[in-house]
């Protein structure tokens, strides 16, 4: 849907699928390097080539991007696209065209997405800087990240072109990181990738995040004894153990039958659900080969979707299955029906316990990573205790001595 304001030949054009109205009250009419707050609100944002704000529009927060019409739009479709996808990308909200200052001079065309909520850069994960031990964890945890969701866009067919942390969010997932992409103008959707187009993505990446790593080092917001050479060896072993993992051939007798479980349990820990396999035996019947013909990811996420109607990302989403499974054992309710009990756990632990934040709180993480960290509290506790730490005062210790030094994340749960 196209929405015009002005006269017909110098009309403000904001082309959105749902228009937000408050979209239209932003300053368009002002370069965005001008902007201030409001409506620009304090959260961090990453490097790019492209002027970029983050703002709000009465309830809604958005990342507004300045660039060229056709890559604007062109942007704008490719992230629908992979929005239908379900692929883990920021959604698009708007390109706005048609903007003019006071003197009538035009202004770059603007891209509008929904900002990632509880999102950060790669840069600000690094906080004050870090080092030794720390710093390796962070940039393993992140490579690791941005490897799943590289091989997660090339099963789909999406070449990206310009893999980099930099092009990427990062949302905490019960100590884990999931990434998602922000910057797609490079990319192309395909039906299949080659194994030339893939291999030039992750060479690519290879590159772009040893250059990231430096910048860090140079930057004093890493250890300089860091070496970028292993990080982005890590980078291709990982993409290729975990493609194998995903598509390729795994030949065996039919004496061992029990590897196809083993196959499908292997990937599930990963994260993923086979939706299709394919099962070649040969003439006599003493060899069988198999491969994953489709692969989808966030196994734990349906999974808890379904018992509890929670959508988080799929590590949070394990980590509360572990957690309710725990419960099921304590209570002994292991012939009970798993959704009644889902349902119990829901109302008597998970509800109660993220409703002790107080609402000044609740800006620093999301309600499953709350959780997932009152849960990690709970076990130091008991461990320095010497016995086990009932979870509703293990809330009460984290909210007092650890949350409430943890920085802002998201705009919507505060009044910055």
């Amino acid at each position: 849907m196209a929405t015009g304001v002005g006269d017909r030949q110098h009309a403000l054009r904001v082309v959105a699928h749902r228009p937000d109205p408050n979209l239209l009250r932003l300053p368009w009419g002002i370069p965005l390097e001008e902007w201030g707050e409001p409506p620009v609100v304090p959260l961090p944002r990453g490097i790019s080539r492209h002027v970029v704000r983050i703002v709000r529009a009465e309830r809604e927060v958005y990342a507004v991007k300045e660039t060229q019409e056709p890559i604007a739009f062109r942007e704008y479709r490719l992230l629908r696209d992979l929005q239908r996808l379900g692929l883990p990308a920021v959604v698009p909200a708007a390109v706005v065209t048609g903007r003019r200052d006071a003197e009538g001079n035009d202004l770059p065309v603007a891209l509008v997405t929904r900002h990632l909520r509880f999102s950060l850069p790669y840069r600000s994960l690094f906080g004050q800087g870090s080092r030794g031990r720390d710093a390796r964890e962070l940039i393993e945890t992140l490579v690791d990240s941005l490897v799943v969701l590289l091989a997660r866009l090339h099963l789909s067919g999406f070449f990206w072109g310009d893999v980099s942390l930099s092009n990427v969010l990062f949302r905490r997932s019960a100590g884990d990181l999931a990434a998602y992409l922000v910057d797609a103008e490079t990319g192309e959707l395909h039906p299949e990738l080659t194994e030339g187009q893939r291999r030039h993505d992750v060479t690519l990446g290879t590159e772009n995040v040893f250059a990231e790593i430096l910048d860090l080092q140079a930057g004093g917001m890493t250890s300089e004894d860091l070496d970028p050479h292993l990080v982005v060896e890590r980078i291709t072993d990982r993409y290729d153990e975990l493609w194998a993992e995903l598509t390729g051939t795994e030949e065996f007798t039919t004496d061992e039958m029990w590897r196809i479980e083993q196959r499908v349990a292997r990937l599930n820990d990963l994260g993923f659900d086979v939706a299709e396999l394919d099962i070649v035996a040969d003439w006599n019947g003493s060899t069988v080969r198999i491969q994953p013909r489709v692969v989808e990811s966030g196994h734990h996420r349906r999974e808890l979707l379904g018992l509890t109607g929670m959508d988080l990302e799929d590590n949070q989403a394990r980590r509360l299955l572990n957690d309710l499974a725990a419960f099921t054992a304590h209570h002994d309710l292991g012939d009970e029906d798993r959704g009644i009990v889902a349902g119990r756990w829901l109302t008597s632990v998970y509800e109660p316990i993220t409703a002790m934040v107080p609402r000044e709180l609740r800006g620093r993480l999301e309600p499953a990573e709350v959780f997932h960290e009152i849960l990690e509290h709970r076990w130091y506790l008991s461990e320095r205790a010497g016995r086990e730490v009932d979870i509703f005062d293990a809330a009460r210790s984290y909210i007092d001595s650890v949350l409430a030094d943890r920085p802002v994340e998201d705009a919507l749960e505060t009044d910055v």
